[in-house]
């Protein structure tokens, strides 16, 4: 029998924008990005189609990479 994977629970649930902001920051690598409201929103705007299926909500597992590599991408958005 398969075990309750912890892991996986916790990257598909989903969360409002300001509890998926304090988790995409805890345990950040020093070398990324934090992520703010005002970034979040503009990635969500940017984006709309990753939020179709999960009904505007958050969750790691959907979006936390994706986040990660834009930010990664427009450096110009780290002055925020």
């Amino acid at each position: 029998m398969k075990s309750f994977d912890v892991d996986k629970a916790r990257s598909e649930e989903s969360h409002s924008l300001g509890e998926f902001l304090d988790l995409y920051n805890q345990n950040l690598p020093i070398d990324y990005t934090s992520a703010t409201v005002a970034l979040l929103e503009e990635f969500k705007t940017a984006h709309p189609a990753i939020f179709k299926s999960s009904h505007g909500t958050w969750s790691l597992g959907a979006h936390r990479k994706q986040v990660m590599d834009w930010l990664q991408l427009a450096p110009f958005r780290a002055g925020q």
